[in-house]
């Protein structure tokens, strides 16, 4: 006979965007329950760049987009509790860059890209040039431009880590969690292996997972869409810091480079922007062929002798939109009893966290569950890092 373990607010899923939401209400009091059938962020979050955008890529025509303005507030908000004065406590997490940049390599429409994004958000871009340049960019073959942005680049796994100890004994592994509908087409409990979980509301955050659990409970809405992309990984000891887009002649950075620890001391060059969602159809080896091509045309003074190379394809899991575009924000839409949700980037983990804790205030849903005795659960493990995945 299964034991019922009872909450305010149980939380399927355990990618950044739930541990960060879990946090939160644990510090307002409610008491909570994640389940996570895989490894902590073992889906989107590890393997995203970790850039905690501002807004720079979504202004390159010149104009703050609506997605510009509502992700404007992030990188501060991030800061501050990576600084440890922020609403969350997140000392200890790696900061792989203290900025991101935009690069230009020196044709009028890149350098125009960047001259306009400089304009419209108006002090979060500035030019850098001599000393200021970071090292890949010091050499004198380089005849482009550089623009310093108020963003930043954490390392993932070890945000993944502080947020699960932010956690405390909240987490459950289970490998196939099943959702119970109740007669009024609500959900009536989580039912694990061994347990069943009952709450006040359920908040569906796993992701790519999140179609499988909301058709799990028979609903067919909100719908997810997925954008694909294959992102290409370059492994080297001794590949240069680069943590930057490449201005093209279009919108899109050409390229998005960020630079990550590897468990044997070398360094991974993860590359994404428009290299990576041209390359979703693509064969690895013509993706990895292409962007031999366009690192050798854009950084031909960077050797890459002895550098190790392959692909991973990449589900970015969204809420449906018209044209399969970006959703400007994340995205919280309750059904019932409960709150189906995607962060829709890293960056905004924060932002879905707000909307949650502003849809249960507005759903006079108050902690009033004792919390509940998980001790003797089986607990989630954190995901390895995608670069060691890939580069065994």
């Amino acid at each position: 006979m299964s034991t019922t373990l009872e909450t305010d607010i149980c939380i399927l899923g355990g990618g950044i965007a739930g541990l960060w939401l879990n946090a939160r209400l644990r510090q307002l009091g409610y008491t909570t329950l994640l389940v996570e059938r895989g490894a902590l962020g073992g889906g989107q979050s590890v393997k995203s760049q970790g850039i905690i955008h501002g807004g720079t890529k979504y202004a390159l025509n010149g104009k703050l987009s609506s997605a510009a303005e509502a992700i404007a507030d992030m990188p501060d908000r991030w800061r501050a509790c990576l600084d440890g004065t922020g609403e969350l406590d997140l000392q200890g997490v790696r900061v792989l860059s203290e900025h991101h940049y935009l690069w230009s390599p020196g044709s009028l429409i890149s350098n125009l890209a960047g001259f306009f994004a400089s304009k419209a958000l108006r002090g979060r871009v500035e030019q850098i040039k001599g000393t200021q340049l970071p090292t890949v960019f010091a050499d004198r073959a380089f005849k482009g431009k550089v623009y310093q942005l108020a963003e930043l680049v954490i390392d993932v796994p070890t945000a993944i880590q502080r947020l699960a100890e932010l956690a405390g004994d909240s987490l459950i592994a289970d490998s196939s969690p099943h959702l119970q509908r109740a007669s009024d087409g609500g959900i009536e409990a989580v039912r694990l292996q061994h347990h069943q979980v009952k709450a006040q509301r359920y908040i569906l955050s796993a992701g790519e997972g999140t179609e499988s659990l909301l058709s799990d409970w028979q609903q067919d809405k909100p719908a997810m869409q997925r954008r694909p992309l294959q992102m290409v990984l370059v492994k080297g000891a001794a590949l240069p810091p680069l943590f930057a887009h490449c201005l093209g002649s279009s919108p899109k950075p050409r390229m998005t480079v960020t630079t990550h620890p590897c468990a044997d001391g070398q360094w991974c060059w993860y590359l994404g922007g428009d290299l990576a969602e041209q390359g979703a159809g693509q064969a690895p080896d013509e993706l990895i062929a292409k962007a031999k091509r366009e690192l050798q045309e854009l950084l031909p003074w960077i050797s890459l002798e002895g550098t190790r190379w392959t692909t991973l394809p990449v589900n970015r899991a969204e809420p449906a939109q018209s044209g399969l575009v970006r959703p400007d924000t994340a995205f919280v839409q309750p059904v019932a009893n409960a709150l189906v949700s995607w962060p829709t980037k890293l960056a905004l983990a924060p932002n879905l966290a707000d909307q949650v804790i502003e849809q249960l205030q507005s759903q006079q849903v108050v902690p009033h569950a004792s919390t509940p005795i998980t001790d003797t659960l089986t607990k989630p493990k954190v995901s390895a890092p995608v670069w060691d995945i890939c580069f065994p």
